[in-house]
């Protein structure tokens, strides 16, 4: 499965940072990992901090799939508002799920401070803009329970929006404590870090299988050499997992651009986050460079992302949008590109391991977080290898009651 298309803005920008070789022999380890993306990178890392011996693979070169290809906002916010969670899955554990994403955001910036040269993070507020009247008046329940539970959330009315941003929406929410971060960056130091503590990583080493027995899992590759291993992580993003036949999310494709550097920013106050309540959304961040990254346009297939018809009509259509929020800038388009995500039925990730298949952990089906859920996913896996019952992992795992919207 192809995950994205076009051009990539964080593969260009850096160039190859590292470069990691294909499996030649066979291997044993403690905990195979299998993707070299942001999910598989921090998961290596925790369980190689650990103490267990860790393999890596991934069928491309690492950080080249969905982590290539994510705008690299940092939200604990969910896909579904708290209010909706809750009303799902209950208020108390609506709550905990947003806050495990917080708490995961510090992490992800404590983490990226140990990395040579830094993964591009900075802390952000970001700017929840309702799109109409009938989301302004929703909005105002949303504010009211986060501000209940304690997230530092300010509110903005329609004539606040227009004084202190330039923006002509009805309302919007203020919330601390989110960012931004190069993803691509931080995964290869992620993946240096657990190098540094044996860990083995290759990549362009496809698993065309895996097989369970007594003693743990043996994995094969398309190149020819095995893993042999007690566990196997499934960090795998949004591809299928033939071996489980796991039910991760539905796919969707999405879309996103990035200007020239902007030499005058207007209004575009404070570099904060900005995302709207509008389904398919779109939602904005500046770049180090002071480029615009616009993402959104959400479409529930699979392989749209892949029609170039679609990128130019869904390109016009995030340029229209953000021409909308400000009028006064004009973008040049320097790179477009298309992804493939899935979404659930709760807007959270499923992290954890199926009766099925005891000897697998699994981390799927991300949404719009994945980078934070990434981090939860870490956490999760590593205390589980370590014999640790985390709080959280019940709210994440795949057993839980599957909701509709």
């Amino acid at each position: 499965m192809d995950l994205h298309s076009g051009a990539p803005f964080w593969p260009l920008k850096n160039g190859l940072l590292h470069d990691y070789p294909a499996i030649a022999e066979d291997e044993r380890a403690d905990v195979l990992v299998i993707g070299a993306g942001v999910t598989g990178a921090l998961t290596a890392l925790h369980l190689a901090e650990a103490g267990a011996d860790v393999v890596v693979l991934d069928k491309r070169d690492a950080a080249m799939g969905s982590t290539a290809a994510t705008t690299g906002l940092l939200l604990y916010e969910t896909d579904t508002d708290l209010v909706e969670l809750a009303d799902a899955i209950g208020e108390a554990d609506a709550v905990r799920a947003w806050r495990a994403g917080r708490e995961a955001i510090d992490a992800i910036a404590a983490r990226c401070g140990t990395i040579p040269g830094g993964c591009g993070v900075a802390r952000r507020d970001s700017l929840y803009l309702a799109s109409n009247d009938h989301d302004a008046r929703r909005l105002v329940a949303e504010y009211a329970l986060r501000a209940r539970h304690g997230f530092d959330v300010e509110w903005r009315s329609a004539a606040a929006l227009r004084n202190e941003f330039g923006i002509e929406r009805p309302a919007a929410i203020v919330s601390r404590g989110g960012g931004e971060i190069d993803s691509y960056r931080f995964t290869h130091g992620l993946l240096q870090q657990a190098i540094a503590l044996g860990a083995r990583v290759y990549d362009r080493s496809e698993v065309s299988h895996v097989e369970v027995s007594a003693d743990g899992i043996r994995a094969f590759t398309t190149r020819g050499p095995k893993v042999a291993a007690l566990r196997v992580v499934w960090a795998t993003g949004y591809e299928s997992i033939e071996e489980t036949q796991a039910n991760h999310g539905e796919p969707h494709s999405t879309w996103a651009i990035v200007s020239e550097p902007v030499r005058d920013l207007g209004r575009w106050r404070d570099r904060v986050l900005m995302w709207e309540t509008a389904r398919p959304y779109l939602y904005a961040r500046l770049t180090g460079d002071d480029r615009v990254m616009l993402g959104g346009e959400d479409e529930p297939f699979a392989e749209g992302h892949a029609d170039p018809t679609m990128m130019t009509g869904k390109t016009e259509r995030l340029l229209g949008r953000f021409r909308g929020l400000f009028p006064d800038l004009d973008l040049e388009i320097a790179y477009q590109w298309a992804g493939t995500f899935t979404t659930t039925h709760d807007g959270l990730p499923r992290i954890g391991t199926l009766a099925e298949h005891p000897h697998a952990w699994l981390a799927l089906g991300y949404g719009g977080n994945g980078i934070t859920f990434s981090m939860i996913a870490a956490h999760l896996i590593r205390d589980a290898w370590l014999g640790v019952d985390h709080p959280d992992a019940r709210l994440f795992s795949f057993d839980r009651a599957a909701i509709a919207r």
